[in-house]
């Protein structure tokens, strides 16, 4: 028998919440603290500064990046978002062939660091890069246009963030009963209608929790921006560290972006509301019975099949190209045992922290809600769009002045990431504990057992599956990350991406092109791990 819909509950149906145990609220004071560090220090930077800084900031060029930076942002969250919804449609609501494989295929961009993806992409479809060459000689093309500028941009960061995008639209799209939409036909709506009025409002709270992520990620990026030669905040920002060594002009600028941010999130949870998630009654809905796709099939395959290869086949195979080109030549590769060993270890070490500081914080902001709880929640994303390089920095700051003993160790460097990635797993673990419903672990307190027991017990064997994807997404990330691993890792730390960078800086592609495949090929490891653990669609469930 089908389960009660998964609707709305009222407010007035949730079990009354004390206030949180003093171990939680400590820790959130904790994090809080280590969170708003970055904008303390690009504080006290800016009002060293005085007028200078902020007569910059009311320059004409300083306008127009900000303009620029706002439109990448909002293009990319909307082609993100256009490019992954129909996939998270075909992947979970149709009979498409190949369905487990993929899935894979689909999330495999999250693994590509888009510095990389910038140079394959410069490479490739430059002026004269190989497309361009290829088209010469086959049918006398001799110009292309060029890739550079916002096209580039555009196009590199929206490929590598719909996967924000599809992986809690597709959870979200299991997880819907079909019984909702089969009351919706009944009462006369056609399908278009009935996706309009009950299926996408249901998916709006996951939808908008991805496009959060990719607005973000792009509002950070640096990597792509720079090589593609499209200047937004990021890119300014760099420059007035590296090139005019102006920390506090730099630091006034990256306060726009932590404006920015604060602006982004606050209309992400404008739209989300106080709406809860889980089911009114026991059991498990109905499986959803596949949509044929019929004419249809091949027209989405041959789609799939070209996202596929933009995505992950077309920069494999240029990678390749320049591995092969650079042994003919007799280029010398690079020793890649000990940043391999680095990269795996400081990722993982950095997803387990991250995961053990997100499941407290995921209890108080589900479980005890308040004004500090939500304030907690929105500032973890503040430091997901700060550039790696500014929290870097504030770090390096707040070590020679505060913390000597653990300047230049990996101690500084797991807490940059903390500040960077918590977003991930925080995000992984408030959406598993929403489907928990409170009325089981209220059930657990009255047999007897203490608080602790029941989150040992009852909480986290419910949300494992969160967890596990959460804590594979904050590998992946730790495993591309750069400016934080250039600036903040020990004397001699390498890792697969500061490697990856040095040596396409140096025009070494061949070496590039072999640190960016072995990172690749690590990165892809979890996505693998969690489906063999939870079947062909775990990945999908876990992300919700």
């Amino acid at each position: 028998m089908a389960s009660v819909p998964a609707v709305q509950t009222l407010p007035g149906s949730f079990i009354p919440r004390r206030s949180p145990p003093v171990g939680l609220t400590l820790l959130a004071v904790a994090v809080t603290a280590l969170l708003v560090l970055p904008v303390i220090y690009l504080g006290i930077r800016s009002f060293d500064a005085g007028t200078e800084a902020w007569q910059l900031l009311a320059r004409p060029r300083i306008a127009a990046v900000i303009g620029r930076s706002l439109l990448l942002v909002v293009s990319v969250t909307v082609v993100a978002t256009a490019l992954a919804v129909p996939i998270a449609w075909l992947l979970t609501r149709t009979d498409l062939p190949g369905r487990r494989w993929w899935t894979v295929v689909m999330v495999l961009p999250l693994v590509v660091p888009s510095f990389v993806y910038a140079l394959v992409a410069g490479t490739a479809l430059g002026p004269r890069g190989l497309l361009q060459k290829a088209l010469e000689a086959l049918f006398g093309v001799t110009e292309l246009p060029s890739i550079y500028g916002f096209p580039g941009a555009l196009l590199a960061l929206a490929l590598l963030t719909y996967p924000y995008v599809l992986l809690p639209t597709a959870a979200a799209f299991r997880r819907l009963d079909p019984a909702l939409e089969e009351v919706s036909r009944c009462l006369g709506r056609g399908a278009m209608r009935t996706f309009a009025t009950v299926t996408l409002p249901a998916l709006r709270p996951a939808i908008a929790a991805g496009a959060l992520l990719a607005a973000l990620y792009t509002l950070s990026d640096f990597g792509a921006v720079s090589l593609l030669r499209y200047e937004t905040f990021t890119a300014a920002i760099f420059v007035q560290y590296q090139s005019a060594f102006d920390r506090a002009a730099a630091a006034a600028l990256s306060l726009v972006l932590v404006v920015a941010a604060i602006a982004i999130v606050a209309l992400e949870a404008r739209s989300r509301g106080r709406s809860r998630y889980h089911a009114l009654g026991p059991g498990a809905s109905r499986e959803y019975r596949p949509t044929p796709l019929r004419r249809w099939r091949w027209p989405a395959l041959a789609g799939l099949s070209l996202v596929a290869f933009a995505t992950t086949v077309g920069p494999a195979a240029v990678l390749l190209y320049w591995l092969v080109r650079g042994l003919t030549a007799g280029e010398e590769l690079l020793e890649l045992v000990q940043p391999l060993v680095n990269s795996v270890g400081v990722s993982a070490l950095a997803a387990a922290i991250l995961v053990v500081v997100a499941i407290p914080l995921g209890v108080l902001l589900v479980r005890y809600p308040s004004r500090m709880a939500a304030l907690l929640e929105r500032g973890t994303y503040v430091g997901f769009a700060l550039p790696g390089i500014t929290v870097a920095i504030a770090f390096i700051f707040f070590s020679i002045n505060v913390a000597r003993p653990i300047y230049q160790t990996l101690v500084l460097l797991l807490a940059a990431y903390v500040v960077l990635f918590l977003p991930t797993t925080l995000g992984a673990a408030r959406a598993g504990l929403l489907q928990v419903d409170p009325r089981t672990e209220e059930a657990a307190r009255t047999l007897g057992k203490s608080p602790r027991q029941v989150l040992w017990r009852v909480t986290i064997p419910a949300v494992r599956g969160s967890l596990a994807a959460g804590a594979a997404m904050a590998f992946l990330l730790v495993m591309k990350e750069l400016p934080a691993a250039l600036l903040l890792g020990p004397i001699g730390f390498r890792t697969l991406a500061t490697v990856t960078w040095a040596a396409a800086d140096e025009a070494f592609f061949a070496q590039a092109a072999s640190s960016s495949l072995l990172l690749i090929v690590v990165a892809s490891l979890p996505i693998a791990f969690i489906l063999a653990r939870r079947g062909p669609t775990g990945i999908l469930r876990a992300s919700g």
